[in-house]
């Protein structure tokens, strides 16, 4: 039996977050539909940056961020993902690493840079994507082996991984091989839009290989193309071990067969940024459920981590996780 080194290891995309505060009227003049996230090339992500001031620059991308907050909560976290040999290749890993988490890929050597995420946000709180992919969405099989996978309790994959089939071919891996090592698979559906456009292969691996299943109430209303949530729900719980749905300011949901909790949200401090909630909810789930803590602690863990990051800018917490949940580890 291989030693288990790690509580959680995510798989998914590796992204520089390019972070700045705009009004409306620059999403206006340029094009773009407040709330929402376009992909965009190289040369977009280049001229957006010159006509901002960042505010930061961070390692993100949705399971990085879940990641973080795991380490910063006191679990063991490790990231599969790729970035190339440049600048923001450097600042990924490097600021990843401080935080804590092993970055185990090595950099790609050829190919397109790292990718970035221009998150323009504006006064009411709400975030403008702009993504270049870049590199990350070259991870593929050669990325995962058996036993980086056997290393973990848990393994957490992104719905955005789906997009490539080199991508896709290292996430059927990674939860082939997990299944076989005895470590559970865990799924973020990221995003609606990525939902609908896979849609009955999501499905099938949501049937076949998922144990734990995050989404928000979009997602989980696309993936089974419902307007219900309660049918939605009841049918999530007949294909996942356990499903957390988070509901914005109505909480959260988390299932387990006929088991089922309603998670308040918690009020935070204040509504700056809502950059990285559905991560940070993960996050406080995950460490929760890999110390071994009842479901309802689960989803509370997650409500206050995702309470705290929408309270400041950009998906990395100020102020330590493990000091913010404290009063729900006691």
């Amino acid at each position: 039996m291989q030693e288990v080194k790690y509580d959680v290891l995510g798989i998914g995309n590796a992204i520089v977050d390019v972070l700045a505060q705009v009004d409306d009227s620059f999403l206006e003049s340029e094009g773009l539909a407040k709330g929402g996230m376009a992909l965009i090339d190289a040369e977009r992500a280049a001229s957006l940056s010159e006509e901002i001031n960042a505010l930061r620059e961070l390692s993100g991308g949705s399971v990085a961020n879940t990641m973080v907050g795991l380490a910063d909560l006191g679990g063991r976290a490790a990231f599969i993902g790729k970035v190339g040999t440049d600048r923001l290749g450097e600042i990924f890993r490097e600021e990843l690493t401080k935080t804590g988490v092993a970055f185990l890929t090595p950099d790609a050597q050829s190919g397109p840079p790292t990718a970035q995420c221009v998150v323009l946000v504006t006064p009411d709180a709400q975030r403008t994507m702009n993504t270049f992919l870049g590199a990350c969405v070259h991870v593929g099989p050669e990325d995962v082996d058996a036993e980086t996978i056997a290393s973990a309790r848990v393994i957490y994959l992104e719905g955005y991984l789906w997009d490539l089939e080199p991508a896709k071919e290292a996430f059927l891996k990674a939860a082939h091989l997990a299944h076989e090592h005895g470590v559970q698979v865990s799924l973020s559906l990221s995003d609606a839009f990525c939902v609908n456009r896979h849609r009955e292969s999501f499905l099938s691996f949501v049937k076949q290989h998922v144990d734990l299943l995050f989404a928000n109430e979009e997602e989980i209303l696309a993936l089974y193309e419902l307007d219900s949530i309660e049918a939605a729900l009841k049918a999530s719980a007949q294909d996942a071990e356990i499903v957390a749905v988070t509901r914005g300011g109505a909480g959260a949901v988390v299932l387990r067969g006929e088991e089922r909790h309603a998670i308040d949200a918690v009020p935070p401090r204040g509504l700056v940024d809502t950059t990285g909630a559905g991560d940070l909810f993960a996050a406080g789930f995950l460490y929760g459920y890999t110390q071994q803590r009842p479901l309802v602690n689960c989803g509370q863990l997650g409500a206050a981590a995702a309470s705290e990051i929408i309270a400041q800018y950009g998906a990395r917490s100020e102020r330590s996780l493990r000091e913010v949940t404290a009063p729900l580890l006691v």
